[in-house]
């Protein structure tokens, strides 16, 4: 997969970009990353990619041509007809792991990041496939919800986590929290790890993880039962942690 952001501040995505998975996973080929900042596309000698908003009001606005043409020319680059444009938004549709799963299909993302007051209308409805926010509030730019989402996707495509199931239980992967997980010591300050664990009866210990992931939820996001694919065993394990 290529990954394109489109930012003034291309700096910003030096260091989180470039250590752990995400590192591995790009100097493996599994994924490329490129930033394009807008202000390359101006042709004016201030390099100016903002104005003044229309009909008055605070603040600058982003101005849609350096944009424009930033999102032509990376999407140009790359032969493929599987990509999605996207604008990060305060107002765009909440992220959330069903989105990360759809994005990993694409052969190619391209992450609009704006600043100041936002950018000018006419690339949202004309340029970019879609609008995602990562939550209820405003930061100062589209960067770090790029690189969030860019994250959550990466994990999803295979081989970036290494084992083939990694990311398969993960926390909302199948729209439960993921169970506790433990490592050595077996005990730690009087705090045992769970015997179930230690058994080797790998039956009793799934059903052990699934059970501990239903108690997770409802205790902290009962939200997520409402929509969640509950099986009977899940069903009965929901009866047995509200009976204890």
């Amino acid at each position: 997969m290529r990954i394109d952001f489109i930012s003034l501040f291309p700096e910003m995505f030096t260091g989180p970009l470039g250590h752990s998975i995400l590192k591995r996973a790009q100097a493996g080929g599994l994924i490329s990353v490129q930033v394009t900042n807008p202000r390359d596309f101006t042709y004016d000698k201030h390099r100016i990619v903002d104005d003044y908003p229309f009909g008055g009001g605070s603040g600058m606005v982003m101005k849609p041509e350096p944009i424009f043409r930033a999102v032509e020319s990376v999407v140009n680059a790359n032969n493929t007809l599987n990509k999605r444009v996207i604008l990060m938004c305060p107002g765009g549709q909440v992220f959330d792991q069903a989105k990360a799963r759809e994005l990993a299909g694409y052969e190619q993302l391209v992450f609009v990041c704006g600043h100041y007051e936002g950018i000018d209308a006419r690339i949202r409805r004309h340029v970019v496939d879609e609008a995602i926010s990562i939550g209820d509030y405003v930061l100062t730019g589209g960067e770090l919800p790029a690189m969030v989402i860019a994250d959550a996707v990466a994990r999803m495509i295979p081989g970036v986590l290494g084992a083939n199931d990694g990311a398969q239980h993960d926390s909302f992967y199948n729209g439960l929290l993921e169970y506790p997980q433990y490592t050595r010591p077996r005990e730690f300050n009087g705090w045992a790890v769970p015997d179930i664990l230690l058994s080797g009866d790998h039956a009793k210990i799934e059903t052990w993880r699934r059970k501990e992931s239903l108690r997770a939820t409802l205790e902290r996001r009962p939200d997520l039962l409402v929509n969640a694919e509950l099986s009977p065993l899940d069903r009965k394990l929901l009866q047995e942690i509200r009976s204890e």
